[in-house]
């Protein structure tokens, strides 16, 4: 399985539907975190969820999720641009090696609280919202938030564990009901009997397996991947906002610098050379 993001239309029914199938993107994701599988999976379906909202922004921009758990969870960051990059990091309260037992999302969560971010090249500002932790799966919560926000029926299947995420979306467009009363509920009841392992299928097999009977136009796949280099600029940027004299004084009390990046798992540091690299010296004037 490649990581592509494939929309499609049942032609006859006016239901739109997309696919999401990450692999490298998704366990480069993950390299060196050594996740407890609970974490796993609810990152995955996450990033599943956001390749899947990120392959509708029409213009520059990114959405971003940000999950504060109240329970094992403490954070979770994922995020996704118009080119379909994709990033995103977990953090737990127990340490990395610690079995974390988790039967149901709240289990995680706690009374956590999820906020959904889209930030447009083009606007000073982002839009946010918060995204209402009602369900007791990821895919539940999302369901019900896009009928909310889009007055429109919806259902998603998400599925992850340690080497792919996957998520299928359906959604009925307006007046669909009039071009087939029956379809929006024979569809739903069909894909009803995906299973996990099934999502990792190429698009052509599983949908013509899921809905033998429909007529579905598939439009070309996007590849989506993980982009999170390191930015060295950026961080001497930050350290250049502080000043001379702020930097002087943690380098005399720490020996060095160390930033970390959690949400690309970077690290940088900085030893005391790095001062006049940072600010160089204006030189001497002779008259």
């Amino acid at each position: 399985m490649s990581d592509k993001v494939i929309h499609f239309l049942f032609e006859d029914l006016d239901i739109r539907g997309v696919l999401v199938q990450l692999s490298a993107a998704w366990t480069a994701m993950q390299r060196r975190r050594d996740y407890a599988p609970p974490v796993t999976a609810l990152l995955g379906e996450m990033a599943a969820v956001a390749a899947l909202v990120g392959s509708n922004l029409k213009t520059p921009g990114r959405v971003s999720f940000q999950l504060q758990g109240g329970a094992a969870l403490s954070l979770l960051v994922v995020d996704c641009d118009e080119q379909l990059h994709l990033r995103g990091m977990a953090r737990c309260r127990a340490s990395p090696k610690a079995e974390i037992i988790a039967e149901r999302l709240s289990d995680l969560l706690g009374d956590g609280r999820l906020q959904f971010t889209l930030q447009g090249e083009q606007t000073a500002l982002p839009h946010l919202s918060t995204v209402p932790i009602e369900g007791d799966t990821v895919a539940e919560i999302f369901e019900n938030y896009l009928v909310r926000s889009e007055q429109q029926p919806a259902r998603l299947w998400l599925s992850a564990d340690g080497s792919q995420a996957s998520g299928l979306f359906l959604q009925a467009l307006p007046g669909a009901g009039r071009r087939d009363a029956d379809g929006w509920s024979r569809v739903q009841i069909l894909a009803s009997t995906l299973r996990p392992e099934e999502l990792s299928l190429p698009a052509e097999t599983l949908l013509t397996r899921l809905f033998p009977e429909e007529t579905i136009r598939l439009f070309t796949p996007r590849t989506a991947s993980y982009h999170c280099p390191r930015d060295e600029d950026k961080v001497r940027g930050m350290l250049f906002s502080l000043g001379r004299e702020e930097i002087e004084s943690i380098l005399k009390e720490q020996g060095e610098i160390v930033i970390q990046d959690e949400i690309c798992g970077q690290e940088y540091r900085f030893g005391a050379g790095f001062i006049d690299q940072l600010f160089p010296s204006a030189g001497k004037t002779l008259h």
